[in-house]
């Protein structure tokens, strides 16, 4: 079993991680100079992929600072909804999930 203390560090580096991702993205549409038509279609289609990923990470961010905040509370690891324990072996799969199993399936 996983200690507070320790799930809280691997939320920060995941946290550290998807900033970096987000800093590349970012500095990734700046790049953008195609006057070539074709070249241009190219980057719009690459940007759709790179803004789905940026929203991907801005989401999982929200949810891994609201885990955080729960660490700070003393309420990490316990549903939401119920108050129940979350199992260890779904928070080494989502680390942020704020749901035990049974509240999740309705999410």
């Amino acid at each position: 079993m996983k200690s507070v203390e320790t799930r809280k560090a691997e939320l920060e580096a995941r946290k550290a991680q998807l900033t970096e991702r987000m800093g590349q993205i970012a500095s990734e549409f700046e790049t953008h100079e195609s006057k070539d038509w074709e070249e241009m279609a190219t980057e719009r289609e690459g940007d759709e992929v790179l803004e789905d990923l940026g929203q991907a990470a801005r989401t999982e961010l929200r949810m891994i600072e609201a885990a955080l905040e729960r660490i700070e509370e003393g309420e990490y690891g316990y549903c939401t909804v119920c108050g129940e324990q979350i199992s260890e072996e779904r928070l080494d799969v989502l680390p942020a999930t704020p749901f035990c199993r049974n509240h999740a399936a309705g999410r």
